[in-house]
């Protein structure tokens, strides 16, 4: 069954070419269909284009899908061009003409942009909800670990003292960076495309201020054309976004990578959180945080593959914008998954507090000792050659300052103005 059908037959190999894993991929959207065909109806029983029979009707039987999708029994059959033309399909057999009634005023363009908007926005609140989880708990552990010092790096060369405070709050504070682009993209989507139609609007008198309540939607998209250009736009706000979200994400996997190798040896987790290997007996590999990087940068990738779909697309619909799902839906699924990952791994991490015992890591203190003669009235540049000079000939006996006040302070006042910041957004 197809919506668009007049009872001409299809070739069947366009038939396969042009549905593609359609009805595969519409089976995330299917509950959003059901929302917003339940919310359409009840806009065309108050303008009494449906009885109150056919409203109670359409009700029942909408409950009862919703119900098998739940459930994971709903099937969108090879009969079946879509999610759309299935759910219309069931109706029309539970209910008779009621079910033939339930597309007036409608099109298929404005029913995949309606469930697409509510799916996107479902899915950045989640994701926002578990950024803002996993920046909770950076700050736990950088409040945890604010004392213990850090060997800072520029260049893959040893650098300046750090902290674990500074790096597990530096995380936080760039998620919330991320957190103002979901936002930007949650601001797009929230807008309610339902009544455009095939994006030139209807002649029948609806109540688009009455679905987009029902919907919960902050707003309506005011233009129908501007509604129907809003497919493809909402997709790549929400790439742009998630792009935001994996770039920090996948950073964050390559630092703990790197430090859990033994040449760092900066933090560990524990052996059933990493993998062995098949011929050497010693191996704990941290595949979990690899393919975390791995899958965040496939996503970064998104919004060029998105821009490329649609940046030569002139207004109305075009079917390329079909292929938009194959492209968000499972980035979304892999980026959640990332995220949980690292929620729950990060708890078990241990660091060490004993870095700095290692004699490599003299060297990091030579701006400490370089400010102190500073401070005691040596010009900058003279004390630079000099501290430089010292160590080219072997003579710089640093003082490891393991407390490191400098650092310390930093950290305090960090930590509550991320917090501030992470409460705000």
């Amino acid at each position: 069954m197809k919506l668009w059908d007049k009872g001409l037959p299809t070739d069947q190999k366009i038939d396969m070419f042009t549905v593609g894993n359609d009805r595969q991929l519409d089976l995330v959207i299917a509950s959003y269909d059901i929302k917003a065909t339940l919310a359409h109806a009840k806009m065309l029983h108050k303008i009494k284009l449906l009885s109150d029979a056919d409203i109670f009707a359409i009700e029942k039987e909408l409950k009862v899908l919703s119900e098998q999708i739940d459930q994971g029994t709903f099937v969108i059959e090879d009969q079946f061009e879509d999610v759309h033309s299935k759910i219309e399909f069931e109706l029309t057999k539970k209910i008779g003409d009621a079910g033939k009634r339930i597309h007036t005023a409608r099109s298929r363009n404005d029913q995949v942009l309606v469930a697409m908007h509510l799916y996107l926005k479902d899915e950045l609140l989640l994701i926002k909800s578990q950024v803002k989880e996993l920046s909770e708990n950076l700050l736990a552990s950088a409040e945890k670990y604010k004392d213990v010092l850090l060997p800072g790096y520029t260049h893959l060369q040893i650098a300046m003292p750090s902290s674990f405070g500074l790096w597990f709050s530096a995380y936080a504070e760039s998620f919330v960076d991320d957190l103002y682009f979901v936002n930007a993209a949650l601001k797009v989507v929230d807008q309610n495309p339902l009544g455009s139609a095939a994006g030139y609007g209807s002649s029948f008198p609806i109540d688009r201020e009455f679905t987009t309540t029902e919907l919960g939607f902050e707003t309506l998209k005011y233009n129908v054309v501007a509604a129907q250009m809003s497919r493809g736009k909402s997709e790549k706000s929400t790439a742009f976004a998630m792009s935001s979200v994996a770039g920090t994400l996948s950073k964050l996997a390559m630092d703990v990578c790197l430090y859990m190798s033994q040449n760092f040896n900066f933090m560990s987790i524990p052996s059933e959180l990493t993998t062995g290997s098949s011929i050497m007996p010693h191996k704990k590999n941290p595949d979990v945080f690899e393919l975390i990087r791995g899958k965040c940068n496939k996503i970064q990738a998104l919004p060029y593959e998105l821009s490329l779909l649609t940046n030569n697309l002139p207004s109305g619909y075009h079917r390329d914008l079909q292929l938009l799902k194959e492209g968000i839906v499972p980035a979304i699924q892999d980026l959640k998954a990332s995220l949980e990952m690292v929620i729950y791994a990060l708890k078990s991490v241990t660091v060490n507090n004993t870095i700095l015992e290692d004699d490599k890591y003299d060297y990091l203190f030579s701006v400490d000792t370089l400010n102190e003669l500073v401070m005691q009235g040596m010009s900058f540049r003279d004390a630079y050659v000099k501290i430089g000079l010292d160590i080219e000939k072997g003579s710089y006996k640093p003082e490891k300052n393991t407390k490191h006040s400098h650092i310390g302070s930093i950290n305090n006042l960090c930590l509550q103005h991320i917090k501030d910041k992470l409460e705000q957004v």
